[in-house]
């Protein structure tokens, strides 16, 4: 086969674009940002911010998408603009720790939580210890899923489709239910009342031992924390973009995907709003900053449906983890495929199989995500993935003034919406927020810089032997 079959229409988009960005983070992260904040007001703002930024740069794609209607997406974007090394950066990064970053944390979550009903998957279960890293049966187990699906998709573009949707709607309806159940019996008490009763007073909770100490938050002390703690909510609604990867796949993708990524990320925004809004009806702030383990959403789902709350917050999880890395995976895999037919991956993933998918450019991405799975760290693998995800899309959005420069003519059916202001909105603030991980937390995004640096030589040692790209 040499060509994709276009069989993902509107619909299917969206649920890729929106099954792609709900994880697990929802029902985890809001507890460490509301340590980090201190405050019901400054919790959904930062949420707000996220869902913010993420519609705009969602905006400023669309137009690129429709210049650009091919597999590959955002790497087909960063090489028109900026030539072979950027989007070659690109793309190395997004196979070291982007993608199949975000794959492992979620595969991680998705084990964690099968643990509820399989305790044997514990991540306290070990099943040997090399020294130098300890694997449990939460590591194997994750890995597994990750194979699992990979297989699957490996099947046709179909099948993914069909998984994709059919988990997308049920985590949808679950979440809706857990909102409304979570708004109509939390107005009937007086919790958000006492949540919103001192809205805007941040501080940031340390527990050490046990013991609690409140630091008040103000000026740049503030507006650091509320950077830190937008870590959480930017890695939950990331991956947005994926859909882009399958433009190749779309039908109609010059007006398909733009649309897609608007109403996805709308969408998505809406929900995680709602759910905090939940959350806060609820649980009183100090529960939610102390929840067991961060899991705010079982906390939220015990005060509605009481001892059963645990299985099926789990359920929820399993389902809303497993679908949202199906629709990561399917996606990855035709970002390689795409690097491969320039020549800067390895040769046989630009091939697809007798099933018209890149089969074994997922294979590769399956085996990387597999090895990320052993560090087992679901925390520092958002601290990777957020920071190296953000300096793309900065970049890629400067790439879109860069291509109303270079190429005023060209055809673009959809046009970036109040250009230049809501682009160049999106760059000061995204900047802004690497800036303050950069100060903020050193090791992780220094170490995400060196990643993307070391594509240089890479890029330098494939490119030896042949002619210019």
């Amino acid at each position: 086969m040499t060509d994709f079959k276009r069989s993902l229409g509107l619909t299917d988009s969206v649920m890729i674009v929106s099954g792609s960005m709900i994880g697990s983070g929802i029902f985890i992260v809001s507890a460490g940002m509301t340590r980090d904040l201190g405050s019901a007001g400054w919790l959904l703002v930062a949420w707000a911010v996220a869902g913010f930024l993420t519609i705009l740069a969602a905006l400023s794609y669309g137009e690129l998408s429709g210049m650009m209607p091919k597999a590959g997406g955002q790497y087909v974007y960063l090489q028109r603009a900026f030539g072979p090394f950027t989007s070659f950066l690109y793309g190395w990064t997004v196979f070291t720790v982007i993608q199949t970053g975000v794959i492992a944390a979620i595969a991680v979550a998705f084990a964690k939580f099968s643990a509820v009903f399989f305790p044997v998957l514990s991540p306290q279960n070990i099943l040997a210890d090399l020294g130098f890293v300890k694997i449990s049966a939460a590591q194997i187990f994750a890995i597994g899923s990750i194979v699992l699906i990979t297989w699957f998709n490996t099947r046709g573009v179909d099948g993914g489709k069909l998984v994709s949707t059919v988990f997308t709607i049920a985590k949808l309806v679950a979440l809706l239910a857990l909102i409304g159940f979570g708004l109509a019996i939390g107005m009937g008490t007086d919790v958000l009342s006492q949540n919103l009763s001192d809205l805007w007073t941040p501080s940031k909770l340390v527990i050490e031992q046990g013991i609690e100490t409140k630091i008040p938050l103000a000026g740049m002390a503030l507006v650091s924390a509320l950077g830190v703690a937008m870590v959480g909510s930017l890695f939950s609604s990331d991956a947005w973009n994926n859909v882009t990867f399958i433009a190749g796949e779309i039908k109609n993708p010059q007006r398909n995907i733009p649309l897609s990524l608007f109403l996805g990320t709308v969408i998505v925004t809406i929900l995680y709003m709602l759910a905090n809004l939940a959350y806060l009806s609820l649980l009183p702030l100090h529960d939610i900053q102390t929840a067991t383990e961060d899991r705010v959403g079982t906390a939220a789902a015990s005060i509605i449906f009481g001892d059963t709350a645990q299985y099926l917050m789990a359920g929820l999880i399993m389902v809303s983890t497993f679908g949202c890395n199906n629709g990561i995976i399917l996606a990855g895999g035709r970002l390689f495929y795409a690097m491969a037919k320039d020549g800067l991956f390895f040769s046989k993933a630009g091939i697809l199989n007798k099933n018209s998918v890149p089969g074994f450019a997922l294979w590769v991405q399956c085996g990387w995500a597999s090895v990320l799975c052993l560090s087992g760290k679901y925390g520092d693998l958002l601290e990777y993935t957020t920071f190296a995800s953000l300096l793309f899309y900065i970049v890629t959005i400067f790439g879109l003034f860069v291509l109303r420069k270079k190429e005023p003519n060209a055809e673009r059916p959809y046009k970036a919406f109040l250009y230049p202001y809501l682009p160049a909105l999106y760059i000061l603030f995204a900047f802004a927020f690497c800036i303050n991980l950069l100060v903020s937390s050193p090791f992780y995004t220094l170490a995400g810089l060196g990643i993307v640096a070391l594509g240089a030589p890479v890029y330098w040692v494939s490119n030896s032997n042949k002619s210019p790209v």
